[in-house]
């Protein structure tokens, strides 16, 4: 373009290179498109050109591969030269270039593998054309001009890649008009489709199959890139100037990067310490700790704690321990306070490189600064001031909200994250892990990405509310010249009916809604942990729901609930529990007589394996739950009713004969029922129980409590007034329920099947003289009946 003109609008510019009107539009209205497009016009030195030059520009500029981008310049003069004509031509120097990278390359390879150079005659063409026909002659025999021609010139274009495309179809149509001759009535008609003939019904039984599970369903981690191939761009930073900074690592950092870890796979799990994790956390260390596991590389535990005020050391030893209980062991335990020295040098650095300043502003002027893109009025005071201040908030000399530290990003960037963020700030709180020798500390924004590269992490995993934090994270360290990991977003994990914001959960526990942050109401671990959920059924529900993108979906909390059942269901022997109990009287069994029975722990339990049964003793006075007796039958009703015979489990039919009530008739004090020992009677229902373990001794008293969903929306995290949302019935303490003697000797730890109940677990509440049991979960699942 000649110097000392204006720039013509970009529209203008795309449609005097040949390319149409909806092409030309669909560039501008994408931000990335048209800064390609421009920078390729300008590198190919056109204002006007050929339509098919034009269109080769366009693909050049959309699909040039990024890790290549100091050779595109070269590429685009081949294109305006007319040297590489076509889209093959192409095709083939973009998969060179992207394999090539940004080192240098052989030109006469590169000029073989594109073909340039090659002309290919008209014999040759005519040869391949006619190969190609015999080759299909009865399928075209039998089609006729409705044969597919577009196949057909794949087929020749496979043997001649250089040839002209337009003298291809040329010849083929030329050499089918051979064969067929003039086109017939038939042949101007559209081909029928053919029917699917149904298959006659018969009787036999067909068996449905499913597709294999797909390569990243078998393993999750295989979407990651190696540690090698960590030199492609990035991300590309727009400035509000039109410049572009496109992040990527040279071959000298890449190579000490892998020198320095052998080339293994390095990852982090990296919690802030300001409370108790939860299951969104179970996520990130499935991602971060799995792919380290799945590619024999290690993943370090490092702890995010920038913000002294918020960090407590229950908080840090909370983590290490709920880290290992989920199943995973960190390389390494570090603090990005001990990096604290590390960053204030680079921050030193990145004043000196005239990339941060110390800025006066307070938190209100900054948001108002930010939202009218302007600067601030000490975004430009002298290197060495801003030196010599930022000195001085080491040394205590300035107050505590006086002074920041800011870098000199963009300020009229659209994306806000690069509008000159915060690198340091002041604050006089001693700190629970670097103690007092520090008065002001880093930001977030400003440590993790320096961190992550200090640690040589190949892979720095996050949620996707992050991803807008992309250019900065790169901004930084292109500025200090430091190894660049490889970053990727994943969707965080949303479960219905619960809150997984740190802040609401901490609003939570500290007023008391919840009983501390292990309430098993709670999806934190520890909550989980304590209402009976293993590691293993959380693992199994974080890898089944898998590693998306995808961040708008909302989890059934029912998903959960299945993983953990079909865990339990396996694991958790059976036993018997009666919640609310009345008094059955056995008027055909003697006083004193008290038989031991055998109950199965497991459904499947084989008749000759002594240790798959537990005793269960059978006496005159049995309890059954008060919610199984009807004064008045029905038929959906399979309980005890007067007149009634049901089954007691693993025991005998009983049929109720009598019932006392109080002054209310609908008051049940007592039934009083016969037995049939020689179980001739069929029962309609089947029913669990509690006797006396020996005549006039009461059973096994225990404390049950019965868990609900605590919101009552399934997304209260939404709702401006959520704490109004709570569940006041998500928690019922039931005292005084009968157990069987066995479960005398449960401990913390133990989990159970209480038949017909649900699954269960020792609380941490109980004592040697009263146990406490947490349900985990129902039976019922409506998850599975719904498609797994």
């Amino acid at each position: 373009m000649g110097l000392g003109r204006p720039e013509a609008p970009p529209l203008e510019q795309f449609l005097a290179i040949g390319l149409d009107k909806r092409t030309a539009q669909n560039a501008v209205a994408n931000k990335k498109v048209t800064s390609n497009l421009l920078a390729v016009i300008k590198e190919a030195g056109v204002e006007m050109c050929d339509k098919a030059i034009g269109n080769l520009l366009y693909t050049v500029a959309t699909k040039y591969p990024a890790n290549a981008l100091v050779h595109r310049p070269m590429l685009v003069q081949y294109v305006v030269s007319t040297k590489i004509r076509s889209s093959a031509q192409l095709d083939a120097a973009l998969s060179f270039l992207t394999n090539a990278g940004p080192e240098p390359f052989d030109l006469d390879k590169f000029e073989q593998a594109c073909g340039i150079g090659v002309e290919v005659s008209l014999e040759e063409i005519q040869a391949s054309v006619k190969a190609i026909v015999d080759e299909n002659m009865d399928a075209i025999l039998e089609q006729r001009y409705h044969i597919n021609v577009g196949s057909l010139c794949g087929q020749v274009r496979k043997l001649q890649p250089w040839g002209d495309a337009k003298i291809v179809k040329e010849e083929l149509d030329n050499k089918l008009f051979e064969v067929l001759g003039e086109k017939t009535e038939a042949d101007e008609k559209k081909p029928m489709k053919k029917k699917k003939e149904k298959p006659a019904k018969t009787e036999v039984q067909t068996t449905v199959t499913t597709p294999p599970p797909s390569e990243e369903e078998l393993n999750p981690y295989t979407i990651f890139p190696k540690p090698e191939d960590n030199y492609k761009v990035h991300t590309e930073i727009f400035y509000s100037d039109g410049s572009i900074w496109r992040c990527h690592n040279t071959k000298e950092l890449l190579d000490k990067h892998l020198k320095a870890t052998e080339g293994k796979v390095l990852t982090r799990f990296p919690p802030e310490p300001n409370g108790y994790l939860h299951i969104g956390h179970a996520k990130a260390m499935f991602i971060d700790f799995g792919l380290a596991k799945d590619r024999g590389g290690s993943c370090y535990l490092r702890f995010d704690d920038t913000n002294p005020e918020a960090e407590k050391t229950e908080y840090i030893d909370h983590i290490k321990e709920i880290v290992n209980w989920m199943g995973w062991e960190p390389f390494k335990i570090t603090y990005t306070s001990d990096y604290f020295q590390d960053l204030y040098d680079l921050a030193v650095e990145l004043i000196k490189k005239g990339l941060a300043y110390v800025d006066h502003q307070t938190p209100e002027e900054v948001k108002e600064y930010r939202e009218k893109m302007m600067n601030s009025p000490w975004r430009d005071r002298p290197i060495n001031e801003s030196l010599k201040l930022f000195d001085d908030m080491r040394r205590g000399l300035i107050d505590e909200g006086k002074a920041t530290l800011r870098m000199k990003q963009d300020m009229q960037s659209d994306n806000k994250n690069m509008n000159d963020l915060i690198a340091y700030r002041i604050k006089f709180t001693p700190h629970p892990h670097a103690g007092d020798k520090w008065c002001i500390y880093p930001s977030y924004d400003y440590a993790h990405c320096i961190v992550d590269s200090l640690e040589n992490i190949t892979h720095s995993l996050c949620t996707l509310e992050f991803e807008i934090r992309r250019p900065s994270y790169y901004w930084l360290l292109v500025a200090l010249g430091l190894y660049q990991p490889y970053v990727w977003e994943y969707s965080r994990l949303n479960i219905s009916n619960t809150v997984m914001s740190k802040r609401k959960l901490n609003r939570l526990v500290t007023d008391k809604w919840v009983d501390g942050w292990d309430d098993p109401r709670l999806l934190t671990l520890a909550g989980l942990r304590r209402r009976g959920v293993s590691s293993t059924a959380i693992n199994s529900f974080v890898r089944g729901i898998g590693i998306t993108r995808s961040d708008n979906s909302l989890i059934r909390v029912d998903r959960l609930e299945y993983h953990i059942r079909e865990e339990l269901n396996k694991t958790a022997p059976r036993s018997l529990v009666v919640l609310n109990p009345v008094k059955v009287m056995i008027m055909n069994l003697e006083d004193d007589k008290v038989m031991d029975l055998d109950a199965k722990m497991w459904p499947d339990a084989p008749a000759d394996d002594a240790a798959s049964y537990y005793k269960v003793p059978f006496s005159r006075v049995v309890y059954i739950d008060r919610s199984d007796f009807r004064l008045r039958d029905s038929k959906d009703f399979y309980g005890l009713a007067p007149g009634k015979t049901v089954l007691l489990r693993y025991a005998f039919p009983i049929k109720c004969i009598a019932v006392v009530t109080g002054d209310d008739p609908e008051d049940i004090i007592e039934i009083r029922a016969e037995y049939d020992p020689l179980k001739s009677t069929k029962p309609k229902g089947v029913l669990h129980w509690v006797a006396e373990p020996s005549p006039g001794v009461e059973p096994l008293k225990v404390e049950v409590r019965l868990f609900d969903k605590l919101f009552l929306s399934e997304n209260p995290g939404e709702l401006e007034d959520w704490l109004s949302d709570l569940n006041p019935n998500s928690k019922e303490v039931i005292q005084g329920c009968y157990a069987v003697p066995s479960l005398a000797k449960a401990v913390l730890g133990d989990k159970f099947q209480f038949e017909r109940l649900g699954y269960f677990a020792v609380d941490t509440d109980s004592i040697p003289d009263k146990l406490v049991f947490n349900r985990t979960v129902t039976l019922r699942d409506s998850y599975s009946k719904g498609g797994k």
